[in-house]
């Protein structure tokens, strides 16, 4: 490469991160020596630049709502092992996977005994949100409640409200793991009623609906009320068996 293609390479490359275009930036020998081997014409060259650079929007996107949606860790579909999930369709985890509920404001309710994949549905169903560029927010719905009574007593919930109503697949994990009291219920009450028909949410849960009532502070009106708006457009899905990780356990003794 001559020293005038040296200056003229570099030029454009300082001039592609001043507007931005990190794709290009990085992808700009590849493409040039591309284009001289290919004897691409200037609007090919140009053409391929931008699509590189849109790729690279995309995907720098798809981390940033990966990373705001503060996954407790990262899961995917491809990564759940449904021959070990009982009772569950996977046709029926991928439909839901394409996002559709999302589009049309339903819920999905994954309930079932503790390990038995429940979580990892979840997050799995959240990331394929993200990677379609949706608002996604994950939280343990303990950790959630708590900080909605905290936002309360500093007069700030009306700000954190605002901030839920904007997400739009919301996932609480856990819930029923640790039983509310009627200030907290009542808190996630006005958080599912705002978004009843809105936005989305998914809930993952241990508890049938009739023990429900126990985790919102024995408040059975309220409880009702709260699954009469989670479920009145819900997918429900139920997990059943023995937990995925001792039966895992279980299995590498064998072998051992």
């Amino acid at each position: 490469m001559s020293k005038q293609h040296q200056v003229i390479h570099e030029l454009v490359r300082t001039q592609a991160r001043t507007l931005k275009m990190p794709g290009v930036a990085r992808s700009l020998e590849e493409l040039i020596r591309q284009a001289e081997k290919e004897k691409w014409t200037y609007a090919e060259l140009l053409c391929e630049a931008l699509a590189i650079e849109v790729a690279s929007r995309n995907a720098s996107s798809v981390r940033l709502r990966v990373a705001a949606a503060r996954f407790a860790e990262m899961k995917s579909i491809d990564e759940f092992d449904f021959k070990l999930a009982e009772g569950l369709e996977q046709p029926a985890i991928l439909e839901l996977a394409k996002g559709g509920f999302i589009d049309r404001r339903e819920n999905v309710v994954l309930v079932g005994p503790v390990g038995t994949g429940k979580t990892h549905l979840a997050i799995a169903l959240g990331i394929e949100a993200a990677r379609q560029r949706r608002h996604v927010a994950f939280f343990r719905a303990a950790d959630l409640v708590r900080q909605l009574v905290e936002a309360k007593g500093q007069r700030e919930l009306g700000r954190i409200e605002r901030k839920l109503a904007r997400v739009d697949l919301l996932i609480l994990d856990e819930l029923g793991f640790v039983p509310f009291d009627r200030q907290g219920g009542e808190l996630l009450f006005n958080l599912f009623s705002a978004r009843h028909q809105r936005r989305s949410t998914v809930v993952t849960t241990n508890l049938a609906f009739s023990e429900w009532p126990a985790a919102f502070g024995g408040d059975e009106k309220l409880t009702v009320a709260l699954l009469d708006r989670l479920s009145e457009t819900a997918t429900i899905i139920t997990t059943k068996g023995k937990s995925f990780r001792m039966r895992r356990r279980a299995n590498q003794g064998k072998a051992a």
